[in-house]
């Protein structure tokens, strides 16, 4: 195929050179109805690119087939059989993947229990069943690494009749499962493997990189281009091959859940950052690693700061490790990765992309440079400078065991059904009618249906005096929990 070519691009380009014309919605008819004021801030080229994408960008039956061939396109770069573009987000497309394999299903689904909030928010509306697969726990430096080959294969001892599995990889911090020994597991069973890799979009275009799950053997995977690649928020691509998942219900799970009202803009950015990639992937993405070993190496030489790499690896932890995220330990130097964040935000206008009680993650990218690596060497060099007596409020780290929570009812009945609001306290040995989320990485401690223990109220209330974001539960300061009203059964 002619990588060379960019379908949306081109047909975008087309229009602007054509002059059209849509008495169509947007409104703003690109930028002419848009108040100034926003204009100087937004630009007026994004408003000028905000077409409809059928009965504008394309033809109102889509006869140009622009989509469907930036699409073709994609598939073959990643060396799948099958791609479709999503302008909604992962978060969306593991709800339409999870539904096309176990919607319907009464033998439920394999999940790791280190999954995002988008997983759990998935189960809520497709009804399905799951069965959790405990991640690996590293107590000393409180991280779950992705499960292990063998432990799925427990889960299915256990679970049979699952319609399949679903894992994440790599996570949030960078850290990678063995896809290949678990597609294996799972292929023995005749069942697919679902892999969340909304953190993996550009693991297919460097050799340096882990393997890509398309390459070990995955049926389907979602990636977010707007992580690690060069799209727009919201830029999602589902990877489908074999013959274990059902392409058209995929399509038609996708269209159930999508808006009718795809963004243009997303759509050619993820076209043209396909190009880019075939073409220049491996020097660009060279680059990056090459920069980030540079910011590996001058940040462990910051006191107090550890970064980690090593310690993520083995045979009881993970499987491999994405280098482009660096991620730094900061406890030795008295402080929390939450003071660092703000410090760093306020004093030097640098962001984070994941905080924690003791951790700060850099995630480098194709577009980083010596120059942005100095800023943030020189940014934490700074805070680790001015650091005094830190002190940061103490969390109560629960331990692996009172973290595994009990499932005692489907997520979606405790959700839907009658709910009542305690005392955080009396919370205690109630079933959670909301799911609570620490976010980033965006991994719900309690999910509902889930027996809430005094362990994770007590972590998640000191957590949240530390600094901690929860921004899914219904009290922001967590003084009060949304639980399963007594009058329905509680084992």
């Amino acid at each position: 195929m002619d990588h060379s070519r960019a379908p949306l691009l081109e047909a975008l380009a087309d229009y602007h050179r054509l002059g059209r014309y849509g008495f169509t919605p947007p409104g703003h008819r690109q930028g002419r109805g848009t108040d100034e004021r926003v204009l100087d801030v937004i630009g007026r080229d994004a408003f000028g690119s905000d077409v409809l994408a059928v009965a504008g960008l394309d033809d109102r039956l889509s006869r140009g087939g622009y989509l469907s061939r930036a699409e073709a396109l994609m598939a073959d770069a990643v060396r799948a059989e099958s791609a479709f573009f999503s302008t909604c987000g992962s978060s969306l497309s593991v709800k339409a993947a999870m539904m096309t394999v176990a919607g319907g299903h009464d033998g439920g689904l394999l999940v790791a229990r280190d999954s995002h909030k988008s997983v759990v928010a998935g189960l809520i509306f497709s009804g399905v069943q799951p069965h959790w697969i405990t991640p690996r726990w590293d107590a000393e430096q409180h991280f779950a690494h992705p499960p292990s080959p063998r432990q799925v294969a427990e889960a299915w001892e256990e679970h049979p009749d699952a319609a399949g599995a679903l894992i994440v990889s790599p996570s949030p911090y960078g850290t990678c499962a063995d896809i290949a020994g678990i597609a294996e597991v799972c292929h023995q069973r005749g069942k697919p493997l679902i892999v969340d890799e909304a953190w993996g979009a550009h693991l297919p275009f460097h050799d340096d990189l882990p393997t890509w799950a398309m390459d070990a053997g995955a049926d389907l995977c979602v990636v977010s281009v707007h992580k690690m690649g060069a799209g727009f928020e919201q830029g999602s691509v589902f990877h489908v091959q074999g013959d274990l998942v059902d392409t058209i219900r995929l399509s038609e799970c996708a269209d159930l859940l999508m808006t009718t009202s795809p963004n243009v803009l997303v759509y050619a950015a993820l076209d043209g950052w396909r190009r880019q990639m075939v073409e220049r992937g491996q020097e660009l993405l060279g680059s990056a690693l090459r920069v980030a070993e540079q910011a590996r190496r001058r940040l462990a030489e910051i006191p107090g700061i550890k970064v980690l790499e090593d310690e993520l690896l083995g045979v009881e932890a993970s499987h491999d490790l994405d280098r482009l995220q660096v991620l730094m330990d900061v406890s030795g130097t008295g402080a929390s990765g939450y003071q660092a964040a703000d410090w760093l935000r306020e004093h030097r206008r640098i962001d984070m992309g994941l905080t924690d009680h003791r951790r700060l993650l850099a995630t480098v990218s194709l577009a980083d440079d010596k120059d942005t690596i100095d800023v943030l060497v020189d940014g934490i060099a700074a805070w680790r400078d001015q650091l005094s007596d830190p002190r940061p409020p103490r969390i109560q780290l629960p331990s692996p065991e009172d973290l595994q929570l009990d499932s005692v009812m489907l997520p979606r009945d405790a959700f839907f059904g009658p709910v009542e609001t305690v005392d955080a306290r009396d919370a205690v040995g109630r079933i959670a009618g909301e799911q609570i989320t620490p976010y980033p990485p965006g991994i719900p401690v309690v999910v509902p249906g889930e027996r809430i223990d005094a362990a994770v109220v007590d972590y998640l209330r000191t957590g949240l005096d530390a600094g901690m974001n929860v921004p899914d539960a219904a009290d922001s300061r967590l003084r009060t929990i949304r639980v399963v009203a007594r009058d329905r059964t509680e084992t």
